[in-house]
């Protein structure tokens, strides 16, 4: 059913970024690296000399979490396919952005603080409909569902518009399995002077976490090996985040589209 595959696409895409961001989630802990690859130089903001893997981490989520917003850019590997993520989300509860499943289309999703609303593309709801309901197809070309989030299987939508429990996954779960991680070295992304602390996870991948050396230590790329894998980045963090509704006849109540897709 499409409210079914909505929401599962649109959990996949916050699985993936708790999943990518859950740096050091292996159960046998071990002590953190101080040597030579944690001596790199760093710029003023993050003295990784001093600081600890943990403790560079530690900043990082903290840092993120006192964000106003933040964009998250990536793709994951889910099973056999790539779940691709282009999301900005702002501590207002605004978001705008794209989540896609290659061979399965995608769907804009738009948050103005009050409301979430989502525009399945035609890919989308033909495969969520299984090519079965060409009618629900037709009934929504060039509109907006609206009140998804009022509905319990789709509750994942409001959370993918919320800063505050997107940054809580930052480092997810027990923080006594944190500590297995370890100094990487100096580096940049996206133009950004960076230092990388790197761990491997309970399922055995490799996870590189880039923390910003300059300003404030925010995160600014995972990178994950093995099952999940894949790498998101976070960018125009504390960028103001414009959103606008879209025009009331160009959207359709998600319980009268659930139910003409029931009925159909």
């Amino acid at each position: 059913m499409l409210s079914k595959r909505l929401a599962s696409t649109t959990a996949i895409g916050l699985l993936l970024v708790a999943g990518a961001t859950a740096c050091g989630d292996n159960d046998k802990p071990a002590a953190a690296d101080k040597g030579a690859a944690g001596k790199a130089a760093a710029a003023p903001g993050l003295d990784t000399e001093k600081l600890t893997a943990e403790e560079i981490q530690k900043q990082a989520k903290e840092a993120l979490a006192g964000a106003t917003s933040v964009k998250v850019v990536g793709t994951v590997n889910k099973d056999a396919d790539a779940v691709s993520v282009d999301l900005a989300v702002d501590a207002k509860g605004q978001c705008k952005g794209t989540l896609s499943l290659p061979g399965t289309g995608k769907f804009e999703l738009l948050g103005d603080g009050k409301q979430v609303y989502l525009k399945p593309d035609a890919a989308f709801l033909t495969s969520a409909t299984e090519g079965k309901n060409p009618q629900a197809v037709e009934l929504l070309k060039g509109r907006w569902i609206g009140g998804a989030q009022d509905d319990p299987e789709m509750k994942e939508l409001t959370t993918a518009c919320n800063l505050k429990e997107l940054t809580k996954t930052f480092g997810a779960g027990d923080d006594s399995k944190a500590t297995n991680i370890t100094k990487g070295s100096a580096g940049t992304v996206n133009g950004a002077k960076t230092f990388s602390v790197k761990s491997k996870n309970s399922a055995g991948g490799d996870v590189t976490l880039h923390v910003a050396t300059e300003g404030k230590p925010y995160p600014l790329r995972i990178e994950k090996t093995g099952k999940g894998g894949g790498q998101m980045d976070f960018t125009d963090i504390d960028k103001a985040l414009t959103v606008q509704a879209p025009p009331a006849d160009q959207v359709i109540d998600y319980s009268l589209f659930k139910d003409k897709v029931q009925a159909a």
